[in-house]
């Protein structure tokens, strides 16, 4: 069981907590690790991701790829520290709020969790809240 977080940019992150904040979901939505690498960077590592994988040729806040299939998660996301600001400013909160959120989201598309269609979104913001509060709760 590996999990590994890389932060590529000089902002300080609290690694340790975002590792337990992955590890949380995986457990209460009945997941291991296999080998997980989370790597928080910027927005010109996130835009090339974007586009050589998706085609898409413009940051976003994440992006996750599943290796495997079952509850042994294989996988890695990738989340942008700028795109992570902005939101937080967006949403008028708090930078590691937000942080947390869309860690919880990666989170939630190793496990196969989707947010295509409308319905899927609104599952996934239920879950982002959820774990938020209870993440909160667990850790205070």
């Amino acid at each position: 069981m590996t999990l590994q977080i890389y932060n590529t940019t000089k902002r300080e992150l609290p690694e340790q907590l975002l590792e337990k904040a992955v590890l949380f979901v995986l457990r209460s939505e009945g997941c291991t690790v296999e080998s997980i690498v989370g790597v928080y960077c910027g927005n010109k590592m996130m835009q090339r991701i974007n586009r050589e994988f998706l085609q898409h040729d413009y940051p976003t806040d994440t992006i996750t790829f599943r290796y495997n299939k079952g509850s042994e998660v294989d996988g890695e996301f990738y989340i942008s520290l700028d795109v992570v600001r902005e939101n937080a400013a967006r949403f008028t909160t708090d930078f590691h709020q937000e942080l947390l959120r869309v860690t919880f989201h990666s989170a939630l598309h190793l496990i196969g969790y989707d947010d295509q269609s409308p319905d899927d979104r609104e599952l996934m913001q239920a879950k982002e809240s959820f774990y938020l509060s209870e993440f909160s709760a667990e850790t205070s």
